[in-house]
């Protein structure tokens, strides 16, 4: 086995971040006062030493929507410097009439591989980011998201299982763009109705070349690193989508409030080993670096 891709992971300054300034307020990982302060790249590079982690993918952490530019140059900035991360996913306004003028500022970062949008949607009020369930069928939004191949860029789809006919919709729709399904469809809950629906959400987008998920975020509901819930997720997912559309990724720090790296990657080296050397370097390795081509 090489190295290992990290394929979604944050770092941050509070002071740029509305949803880690002022009151506390409900999130989908629970309590998070622990990581309500700056989270720099220095202390990532700490917390993944040793892991074999060798290149690294930044996910975008909800600055003010007007600062998009300035996160992607302060990510820039910190790369230059440290030479990590390899690659960056950008926050592009997909809602608005027309996203070009954003890709253009975005396209001047040579990181910068493609862009993220939230758009999940869930009657839990705290699990919910889009405004509705339908916003990834928006007209803007597709309209913006068929835009996104003259850019080069992919974009990371985020939705919970209800959602995915549409998604599949959309990704059918652009299939000269790259699509991530984050946190890989965010499986709620371990309940057989659950279980079987999110299952389904996947097979929408059995098939489809340009088409990839994320094992990352998994203990965003359980407020764990549970082996055995992560075991269950990869296996599935590869059935489903194959092991070629499947990436780790480690959601540090969000992760951080209930595990440390280590044991992060420990427990996705044994979730994958129940599979053949080729997939394991898959989802752990390739899919990720063929994708996003970190430098």
């Amino acid at each position: 086995m090489t190295g290992i891709v990290d394929s979604h992971f944050h770092i941050w300054r509070q002071k740029d971040l509305p949803w880690l300034n002022g009151p506390m307020v409900p999130r989908i990982f629970g309590p998070y006062e622990p990581i309500r302060r700056d989270y720099p790249i220095t202390e990532y590079l700490g917390d993944l030493q040793g892991s074999g982690v060798e290149k690294a993918v930044y996910v975008q952490t909800n600055w003010a929507r007007d600062d998009y530019e300035n996160e992607v140059d302060w990510v820039s900035a910190t790369a230059k410097e440290f030479g990590w991360p390899h690659a960056i996913v950008a926050y592009a306004n997909m809602s608005v009439p027309d996203v070009r003028p954003q890709l253009d500022r975005l396209k001047l970062y040579p990181l910068v591989r493609g862009v993220r949008m939230q758009l999940h949607w869930h009657p839990v009020e705290e699990y919910r980011f889009a405004p509705d369930a339908q916003q990834v069928i928006d007209p803007s939004v597709r309209a913006n998201i068929a835009r996104l191949k003259d850019y080069g860029f992919s974009f990371d789809l985020q939705l919970f299982p209800a959602q995915m006919r549409d998604g599949a919709r959309v990704v059918a729709e652009n299939p000269e763009t790259d699509f991530i399904l984050t946190h890989c469809g965010m499986l709620v809950d371990r309940q057989a109705e659950t279980v079987s629906a999110w299952q389904e959400g996947l097979r929408q987008f059995s098939g489809m070349t340009n088409f990839h998920a994320k094992l990352s975020g998994l203990g965003t509901f359980v407020h764990r690193n549970d082996a055995d819930l992560i075991g269950f997720i990869v296996d599935r997912a590869a059935d489903i989508l194959g092991s070629d559309h499947l990436m780790f990724g480690s959601n540090f720090p969000i992760e951080k409030l209930w595990t440390d790296y280590p044991t992060i990657i420990e427990t996705y080296r044994k979730a994958t080993e129940r599979r053949d050397p080729a997939a394991q370097q898959n989802m752990l390795r390739d899919t990720a670096m063929r994708v996003y081509r970190p430098m």
